[in-house]
């Protein structure tokens, strides 16, 4: 190859990565954690059942300020960019029977048949002065995505909602949080899957 030749290549691979670079956001990755406390558990998301609804009004009825069993997800995928929050039948559950007995009121017996219809769904928020508005949620099990059944994006944050099997507590799971700037990648490790409710 002739020298002219050689640098007009060595140009042209120059400019593809720089499109590459600017078109690819950027990967940032991540470990998920949940918190853990009592009631233990070790089952996963699960459809709502006989016991998980009477474990779901137990914990509610803790009514401390932040009770592990019903924010179990806080601070799950911790970033610069997104909050995430995850609604399940068990924190439907716990969450009503909570706010009632933390304005003082006698705890609630939550719709069975309302939690037996409720699946699972993730909720993204902006964190604080982040740039990087969410564009979309993007959810992975053994390589393969899962599709959701609904989902909305707008300026204030996204919904994702899925089926029981996505969350199963048998693979590990990865979420990539698409923002408009870069994406944040979060691995959901099995072990972490059986503690969420």
């Amino acid at each position: 190859m002739s020298r002219p030749s050689a640098i007009r290549v060595a140009r042209l691979v120059a400019a593809i990565l720089v499109v590459m670079y600017h078109v690819t956001p950027a990967l940032a990755q991540i470990k998920a954690q949940a918190r853990v406390g009592p009631p233990a558990w070790n089952k996963g998301i699960l459809p709502i059942s006989q016991e998980s609804y009477y474990n779901a009004i137990e914990c509610g009825k803790q009514g401390n300020e932040d009770p592990p069993c019903v924010f179990y997800d806080t601070g799950l995928c911790q970033n610069d960019d997104f909050t995430l929050a995850l609604y399940t039948p068990y924190k439907m559950v716990a969450y009503e029977v909570w706010r009632a007995v933390r304005q003082k009121r006698p705890p609630p017996m939550p719709s069975y048949q309302l939690a037996q219809a409720t699946r699972v769904t993730i909720g993204i928020t902006p964190v604080r002065g982040s740039k990087n508005p969410i564009t979309n949620l993007i959810l992975k099990r053994g390589g393969r995505v899962v599709m959701p059944v609904d989902r909305s994006v707008d300026d204030s944050g996204g919904r994702f909602t899925f089926d029981y099997p996505a969350f199963a507590a048998t693979d590990d799971v990865t979420l990539d949080l698409v923002g408009r700037s870069k994406t944040v990648s979060c691995v959901i490790a099995k072990s972490v899957l059986t503690q969420f409710r």
